[in-house]
């Protein structure tokens, strides 16, 4: 691939997948100038996870059942301690 893009690679407890991104992309999503590519990178995801279970807790027809609005709270929880701050107070989105 070309040099204006960064290749991040994503381990798992069995398996492995690589991510191939514009580097001017991460560089305009950074918050702070020394945060790297693979935690600008892993910010997005928790977000976009969060945002996920969120939207099957709260934004889908019937009640979640207890293992999915469990999977949401363990999710917010370990937001938090990312971010230092609550998914709602982020995203303006709290229920």
């Amino acid at each position: 691939m070309a040099s204006d893009t960064v290749t991040l690679t994503i381990e798992g407890d069995d398996a492995t997948d690589e991510l191939t991104v514009p580097s001017g992309l991460l560089d305009i999503l950074r918050e702070e100038a020394d945060e790297t590519d693979p935690q600008v990178v892993g910010d997005i995801a928790m977000f976009g996870l969060a945002q996920r279970i969120h939207g099957a807790v709260h934004h889908s027809q019937g009640e979640p059942d207890e293992e999915i609005a469990a999977l949401e709270e363990l999710t917010l929880d370990l937001f938090e301690e990312r971010f230092g701050a609550t998914f709602g107070e982020l995203t303006g989105h709290d229920h």
